[in-house]
């Protein structure tokens, strides 16, 4: 249970959320103690440095979806290559986020945030310059390692920048400015996209990140946990801050990478292939011993009786899940815009629009519905309204046009992750004692991130068998050779196979219409697959809510 004498500031988390944010992003920072050894004196100035470098990490996990089917023409990438260009990403981002944090705490937030500011930059340079897909996927990998440095360092800066009164002002400008980018960020990359080349939405990170630099080097003062006499963990005893755990970041990091790997080679080759079982079952077996690893290291990253409380077991199983389906979805879908109903870059990121400016118009109101009926009521409605979102992707009309299919499905999503973003950071909040709470916060952004690197890899499983069984229906009805149909499925790689696939002679060109008109419909039906099976999970996610979280969880 939450120590009931804590602050009220400290243990009320803003209601405002970017979409790109982790759902306890803001716990985060209210879990931070203010550091009176290093006052700030140029708090503005600090707030707009942490805002850029946040910002940068937020839009670069969003707006590369849009740029995935150029990536995937111009460099000649298969369906999991492409999946890999943001799994990368996501890897390192979800399985070092933890440790990223504790780094700050030891060796000094600013130096944490400026290295992994010019990490990301560089990497960033990296993933702009890169010749083919392997050197973007390393690329991709180093970005998700100065995004892990980053995104805790900023919101620890912001916490220890400000005190108590001043904390609400700054996270709510934080926030607001998060869910402008949040919206903004995929609209502005398919621009650049479509006026000058993916390479740009790389490109566009070096300036923003020289301003955040200079910003943090002039502002932001190079406080550290050991500083913070205000607010020291009770758990070190007045000792000096614990070691990292490497050992369970490195371990994690492996056994995440070899599971994802093995989905991902599975929509291709299927479970039968030894590969994909090694791989699945030796990544099964690291994270096992990760848990075991956690169990008996002194400081581990993950510290494992934060998970005695039912509340905060429950809490991250909806996170999993709910965030499972989200990260899918917004995957799959700007790829099946593009694709198969000749979105742009540019359409395809502003076809995204509702569910950031659903969450950022309506956060602050659905926030204040959690001291009224509790956490549990919230995120039983919650899941379930965004399954009905989900399944509304899924309806048969939904076909390629916008206002009257994708548009009021995304709306909908948007309003059932309202719902339940705030009651989820007040069960983390409530679930485990005040100490604990920054522990327990970082576990939960780390399980939501996780949850999309998970999304990609299963779904891209649903995503290309569903596509490939949907197109040998309809290139059997047309008659198509055997060669034809292989060259055209997903699971071969190949995807612009209308061309290679419709045959020469007089009625070429109204085969070639064929072939792309069943890949169009095929791509389709994928992508109503992955909105089934992410309703499922959001559906599944509200039982879990009504089953494990108590009825009195309340701020």
């Amino acid at each position: 249970m939450a120590d009931p004498h804590a602050p009220a500031l400290v243990r009320r988390p803003s209601s405002v959320l970017p979409a790109q944010a982790s759902p306890c992003d803001t716990l985060a920072i209210h879990a931070q103690p203010p550091s009176f050894d290093h006052p700030c004196r140029r708090k503005k100035l600090a707030l707009t440095a942490t805002i850029l470098g946040s910002s940068m990490a937020f839009i670069d996990g969003s707006v590369v979806n849009v740029a995935l089917p150029s990536i995937q023409t111009e460099l000649g990438a298969s369906v999991a290559a492409i999946q890999w260009v943001v799994n990368a990403y996501l890897l390192f981002l979800g399985a070092l986020v933890l440790v990223g944090g504790s780094l700050g705490d030891k060796l000094g937030r600013r130096t944490v945030f400026i290295a992994g500011i010019g990490l990301f930059t560089l990497a960033s340079i990296g993933c702009g310059l890169a010749p083919g897909i392997g050197a973007l996927i390393a690329a991709r990998a180093v970005q998700g390692i100065g995004a892990a440095l980053l995104v805790p360092s900023s919101l620890a800066i912001i916490g220890s920048v400000f005190d108590d009164k001043e904390r609400g002002q700054a996270i709510g400008t934080w926030a607001g400015v998060g869910a402008i980018t949040s919206a903004v960020g995929p609209v502005a990359g398919g621009w650049l996209v479509d006026a000058f080349s993916w390479r740009a939405i790389f490109f566009l990170n070096v300036p923003i990140a020289c301003a955040t630099i200079a910003l943090a080097v002039i502002a932001v003062p190079d406080s550290r946990q050991e500083d913070d006499s205000s607010g020291p963990d009770p758990a070190l005893n007045g000792h000096a801050l614990p070691g990292l755990d490497w050992p369970g970041a490195v371990t994690a990091a492996a056994g995440l990478a070899a599971l994802t790997y093995g989905l991902t080679l599975a929509s291709a080759r299927g479970f039968g292939d030894q590969w994909v079982l090694a791989l699945i079952l030796g990544g099964l077996l690291v994270l096992t011993g990760f848990v075991a690893l956690e169990a008996r290291t002194r400081n581990p990253m993950m510290p494992l009786d934060v998970f005695h409380s039912r509340d905060f077991v429950g809490a991250n199983l909806v996170t999993l899940l709910l965030y499972f389906g989200l990260g899918g979805a917004l995957f799959f879908l700007p790829f099946t815009l593009i694709r198969a109903y000749g979105y742009s870059a540019t359409e395809a990121g502003a076809a995204l629009l509702p569910v950031p400016v659903t969450i950022g118009l309506l956060s602050r109101f659905t926030g204040g519905l959690t001291s009224r009926y509790g956490a549990r009521t919230l995120l039983s409605i919650g899941p379930v309204v965004a399954a009905i979102g989900f399944a509304m992707l899924a309806l048969p009309w939904v076909r390629g046009e916008y206002w009257r299919g994708f548009f009021p499905a995304l709306v909908v999503l948007g309003l059932g992750m309202t719902i339940a973003v705030a009651p989820l950071t007040t069960t983390v909040m409530t679930s485990v004692s005040t100490a604990r709470t920054g522990v327990a916060s970082g576990i939960n952004n780390a399980v939501a991130r996780v949850a999309s690197l998970l999304a990609i890899a299963v779904l891209g499983i649903v995503f290309v068998r569903s596509h490939d069984a949907a197109l040998d229906t309809r290139l059997n009805a047309l008659n198509m050779p055997q060669e034809a149909r292989q060259a055209a499925r997903l699971a071969q790689g190949g995807m612009d196979a209308a061309s290679a696939s419709a045959p020469t002679g007089a009625a070429q060109s109204a085969s070639h219409a064929e072939v792309t008109q069943a890949q169009a419909e095929a791509l389709g039906a994928a992508l109503r697959a992955v909105a089934l099976v992410s309703a499922l999970c959001a559906l599944a996610g509200a039982v879990l809510a009504a089953l494990t979280i108590r009825s009195q969880s309340k701020p």
